[in-house]
């Protein structure tokens, strides 16, 4: 099978002592989404503590176990690191799923993608920015959780764990007005794309929905359009353009105009009027006229 048509290779590394073992069924559905886990491998402890979770589950997965007897804090990160560098000078992944929460692996994620290997995160909400920016892609494992939490403590972190759909908000516009568009309209598949690439840890399952299209219908900031042959393409929502309230009897817009008792409210029309109309002074009454007159002649 050429290059070409195969799925993406794979090494999967698994960081037991910071990952749950409730996670394995979903975490390898999503892998099987981004190609062939050809490599599975788990570092921990197995004897005890939260590695010791893990035995039940290798089997079903065909996990390897990569047993480290707690001599040190970090000897299961040594191994794990060790093996992803002999896995990346063979040159034969296409990348690596580096799953853990753990800082530590931030440098190794890095050094990854330097040789051009592409490196997809798993790891807790708490994970550090670091490790989940230095990764191609970072998926939160609260999300991998079985649809039917175990008990209420899970279902408490799953609530935790999800974000208002509002506050994905900001960046979805970011990308939309960098964009190349028709009339503000972009196609959606293109948002992700970059959303993607701008945001690693980027997932719409943090807010409560399964995909970027479910996420865009939930809040009320962009409009939809699946006219175009299928493709469903989005905007922002063009803002209301707010003017002088006009007057309902009239139609015109009001206005205020100030003299002497204060303002007066007008309608454009009547301000033209008061504007354009001469000052009027008193006439003057007969008997002052006459005064004039009689003094004119005096002198």
């Amino acid at each position: 099978m050429s290059s070409e048509n195969r799925s993406p290779r794979l090494a999967v590394l698994i960081d037991a002592d910071n990952v749950s073992a409730k996670i394995a069924d979903g975490l390898f559905e999503e892998i099987a989404k981004i190609g062939e886990a050809s490599v599975r491998r788990i570092y921990g402890d197995f004897s005890n503590g939260r590695s010791r979770a893990w035995a039940d589950v290798l089997p079903r997965h065909a996990i390897i176990p990569q047993q480290q007897f707690a001599f040190g804090k970090n000897a299961s990160d040594i191994t794990l690191v060790i093996d992803a560098m002999d896995f990346l000078y063979r040159g034969r992944f296409d990348g690596f799923c580096l799953v853990s929460s753990d800082s530590d692996f931030t440098r190794l994620a890095a050094r990854i993608r330097e040789q051009g290997v592409d490196v997809f995160g798993f790891g807790e909400q708490k994970t550090p920015e670091s490790f989940r920016q230095a990764c191609r892609r970072f998926i939160y494992i609260e999300n991998l959780m079985p649809t039917v939490p175990a008990n209420s403590a899970d279902v408490a972190r799953s609530a935790k764990s999800r974000l208002p759909p509002d506050n994905a908000v900001p960046i979805i516009k970011k990308i939309i007005e960098k964009m190349e568009s028709e009339g503000g309209w972009v196609p959606l598949g293109a948002v992700g794309n970059q959303l993607a690439k701008l945001a690693s840890d980027f997932d719409p399952t943090r807010y409560g929905v399964r995909k970027l299209s479910d996420l865009i219908r939930r809040v009320d900031s962009f409009e939809i359009d699946g006219s175009q042959g299928g493709t469903m393409r989005i905007r922002i929502k063009p803002s209301s353009q707010k003017g002088p309230k006009p007057n309902r009897a009239t139609g015109a817009t009001t206005s205020l105009i100030s003299n002497d008792a204060g303002p007066t409210p007008r309608t454009g029309a009547g301000q033209a009027l008061a504007v354009s109309r001469p000052s009027q002074q008193p006439a003057k009454g007969r008997n002052e006229k006459e005064r004039e007159r009689q003094c004119s002649s005096g002198n």
